[in-house]
């Protein structure tokens, strides 16, 4: 096995070892981006989901425990609006200032969540360039590789033989191989991640949306 990468690089040159260097980063950048994921629990939203139905119901203190069990992006998230709408609740005020400051209070819950998913969404934007650049660089050693093949007919003259140039044209198209080899699994991985994300920002915008639209009822003590 080592000795076949050994082979490898020295075919394909220095572009294989670029690409071979920007594999290595780009898995890098993907374990940590799963591991960052998997910490926020992005995705998982059947416990989030039963705390609003029963914020709905007026059940806040079975909401707030339910919450306190989950460690995920989304349940502190809620915990923070239903914290917050309590504390209006306690305080004396107009219908009409109650409706401003709850508006308020959902612009700067929403303005947290877009936060977090920025987060979430660091370093995507590297990973997808990797997947343009990758193949556009196994295209250029390929380039460079035929050209090489060509020149070295040239000066060879009518005594070079037809099978070295099969073998210089299949060892430059080596990189185009490798390129693709780089490419492909990190375009799948990006669109994992993206498509989580997507899926995890419309779960939190209905979530948010049950608890600030929750009706009178929601808003008095439970029994």
């Amino acid at each position: 096995m080592d000795e076949t990468s050994t082979s490898l690089l020295e075919l394909g040159g220095p572009v294989v070892l670029i690409l071979l260097g920007i594999s290595v980063a780009a898995l890098a950048v993907i374990f940590a981006k799963a591991f960052q994921f998997s910490s926020a629990r992005v995705g998982r939203h059947q416990l989030v989901r039963t705390a609003v139905a029963a914020w709905r119901v007026g059940e806040r203190t079975k909401a707030s425990q339910l919450l306190l069990k989950d460690r995920s992006l989304s349940a502190g998230l809620l915990r923070s609006a239903m914290d917050a709408i309590q504390t209006l609740d306690q305080q004396p005020m107009s219908p009409q200032e109650r409706d401003i400051r709850e508006e308020r209070l959902r612009e700067e819950i929403s303005a947290r969540a877009a936060d977090r998913l920025f987060g979430l969404a660091s370093w995507l934007r590297a990973l997808d360039l990797v997947t343009q650049i990758a193949p556009l660089l196994g295209l250029f050693g390929t380039v460079l590789g035929m050209i090489e093949t060509f020149q070295t007919l040239q000066e060879s003259g009518a005594s070079y033989n037809p099978s070295n140039l099969a073998g210089g044209i299949w060892v430059a198209l080596l990189t185009t191989a490798c390129g693709l080899a780089v490419a492909i699994p990190v375009s799948v991985a990006v669109t994992w991640f993206e498509t989580r994300l997507e899926k995890e920002r419309a779960a939190l915008e209905v979530l948010l949306t049950g608890v600030f639209t929750a009706g009178a009822g929601a808003h008095a003590p439970s029994s």
